[in-house]
């Protein structure tokens, strides 16, 4: 089977990874030339608007997923009029949309922040004089990693956010004061089968998650899942979703989605029966899904700006070391570290070495 990807990154690059020694071949797809994955595959680089590439890469492919939400969707109507896409154009229009997404939750009577839609400065000015309390402004769309969001604390800074936010359409949403942060990875095939992976615990610094830890006992789990269920039976979904959650006096409530394999699921490569990646792929060829059981407790770290020395790293007992291969750039994840049933003392070094900067 050959499978396309929308996107060439390191979430193309992982999946590719699990899935060449399964005997799968891989095209990718992407306007950035110099794109990680692109060494695992064919690779066709080209705007996402070019059709005539477009052509060339659906001839290649029996199937198509993507590595990132911010596929356009008019770009994944026409791929799907070709080959079959998972998942699909309705899912991906949903979550690229923040107020979009927030209104599809709330539908399905999952939890969210209270949340308004702004359209200008002034009805940002008049939602802070009502809302009581903090406000975290984003752009509805194409915001990731902490990217195209403010705090708006009083509403004297309506104006200078909404101009510094692009002067576009934007959601105000309640600042929650929650405990942690957790995310649920899960993976639905064609015939509505899911299996779910254990709940995770993110630790996140300016929007960009940088830790993530396994919590396979987490009393939220069961919440976590009934919750999850209906985003994924109501959108008919194929492959793996991501869903984050903010934890507040111990009930969840949503934070957002991610219709795609998820940067707090990277554990599972070492860390589970069945990574989410080789899941992934097995959901969208309809090969049945992998035990999602976790192997032990795994901590996962990302490796943002610098990599630290891979032989210090490697030297540390279940330490394993993911280079993406991209090049250094400040706040551009580059790597990550995995723990499986790691010791004080390993955790404490791994956190000591990536705090060292870059590797020799």
């Amino acid at each position: 089977m050959k499978i396309g990807i929308l996107g060439a990154g390191q979430l193309a690059r992982m999946l590719a990874l699990a899935g060449i020694p399964r005997g799968m071949q891989f095209v990718f797809y992407d306007s950035n030339p110099e794109a990680c994955a692109a060494q695992l595959g064919i690779f066709i680089c080209g705007e996402y608007d070019d059709y005539k590439k477009l052509d060339q890469f659906v001839n290649q492919v029996d199937v198509v997923s993507i590595e990132s939400e911010n596929i356009p969707v008019e770009t994944l109507e026409y791929v799907h009029r070709h080959v079959s896409v998972h998942p699909g154009p309705d899912a991906v229009r949903t979550s690229q949309d923040r107020l979009l997404e927030k209104s599809f939750l709330k539908r399905l009577k999952i939890p969210v922040p209270e949340f308004y839609a702004i359209d200008s400065a002034d009805q940002l000015e008049q939602v802070a004089h009502q809302h009581q309390g903090k406000l975290i402004i984003k752009t509805r769309r194409f915001g990731y990693d902490g990217k195209g969001q403010a705090m708006l604390t009083k509403p004297a800074q309506a104006n200078a956010i909404w101009q510094d936010l692009g002067a576009q359409p934007l959601i105000a949403e309640q600042c929650m004061d929650f405990s942690r942060e957790v995310s649920l990875i899960s993976v639905r095939n064609q015939q509505g089968d899911i299996r779910y992976y254990p709940l995770s615990e993110n630790l996140h610094r300016t929007g960009m998650l940088v830790k993530s830890q396994t919590r396979r006992d987490d009393s939220l789990q069961s919440d976590a899942e009934a919750y999850v269920e209906r985003v994924l039976s109501e959108l008919n979904y194929v492959g793996v979703l991501g869903f984050e959650f903010f934890v507040c006096d111990e009930k969840l409530v949503a934070n957002e989605i991610a219709p795609r394999v998820h940067n707090s699921g990277h554990w599972t490569i070492e860390g589970a029966a069945t990574s989410q990646f080789e899941n992934h792929l097995r959901a969208i060829l309809d090969i049945p899904l992998g035990s999602t059981k976790a192997l032990g407790d795994c901590t996962m770290y990302n490796l943002v700006g610098t990599m630290p020395d891979s032989k210090t790293v490697m030297g540390l007992e279940n330490a394993r070391l993911h280079d993406y291969g991209k090049l250094p750039r400040a706040n551009r994840k580059l790597g990550h570290i995995t723990l499986c049933d790691p010791t004080p003392e390993n955790l404490t070094a791994i956190e000591r070495i990536i705090s060292a900067g870059t590797r020799p």
